[in-house]
């Protein structure tokens, strides 16, 4: 199945280093006419990424860039960014992308990285948050989706969503429900963006013109601002 192409919305490139649900959730909100936009290509650091089989049914382009063939990160991000800049993308999505990028990878593309990460930052910037959630006792965790800035899994957050944590519940169990939710925050982010809601004021993160303090929340299939 090929995507729907809106040539005057918004364009992205993914990368990915893995599955590729996330990518795979923004394929389906395209093509059920969800969200006005066109995946320029698909962008893997690892050949056997199952992302790009995803890519490739979509007939979406794809590229492989192996950051083991770089003696840096600075030359890992700079053959990435020598095949995004000619596609002029709006932007940049990281879709399960575990590689930690650059200062200049991302100065390069300020106020247009954005990334979905499992957990409701502040909490558990880093790997291994669902058991880290299990581990406190929360009752609540989910997930984020953010702009990039220097600082890992920091940057302004766009929007939340929500999950109980039950006591029987594994690391796997939150796993699966949090990737549940990012399926659907993640293509409503971009979306916000492609209409233009989303700006920046200088470091400010604005919705429709007006500063957003605190990020959107998704709790129950229904978003709500948290006051």
């Amino acid at each position: 199945m090929a995507t729907k192409v809106f040539p005057n919305n918004v364009s992205l490139v993914v990368l990915i280093s893995g599955d590729g649900s996330n990518l795979q959730a923004i394929i389906d909100a395209i093509n059920n006419d969800q969200l006005e936009a066109e995946v320029k290509a698909v962008i893997s650091n690892r050949s056997t990424a199952h992302g790009l089989k995803r890519a490739v049914k979509a007939n979406i382009p794809t590229h492989v860039i192996d950051h083991k063939d770089y003696p840096t990160r600075e030359a890992f991000d700079q053959a990435m960014i020598q095949i995004i800049d000619p596609l002029q993308p709006d932007l940049i999505i990281l879709a399960g992308f575990m590689r930690i990028l650059s200062e200049h990878f991302i100065n390069h593309y300020q106020h247009r990285l954005i990334n979905v990460h499992p957990s409701l930052l502040p909490k558990y910037k880093g790997l291994n948050t669902h058991q880290q959630a299990i581990d406190n006792k929360d009752s609540i965790h989910g997930s984020s989706v953010h702009f990039v800035s220097h600082e890992l899994d920091s940057g302004p957050v766009v929007i939340q969503a929500e999950i109980a944590v039950l006591k029987t519940d594994s690391a796997k169990d939150l796993a699966a429900k949090v990737l549940n939710v990012e399926h659907k925050i993640y293509p409503l982010a971009i979306k916000m963006f492609a209409q233009k809601r989303i700006s920046f004021d200088g470091k400010q993160i604005q919705l429709d013109n007006k500063p957003l303090k605190k990020p959107l929340r998704w709790k129950n299939d229904k978003l709500t601002e948290i006051n």
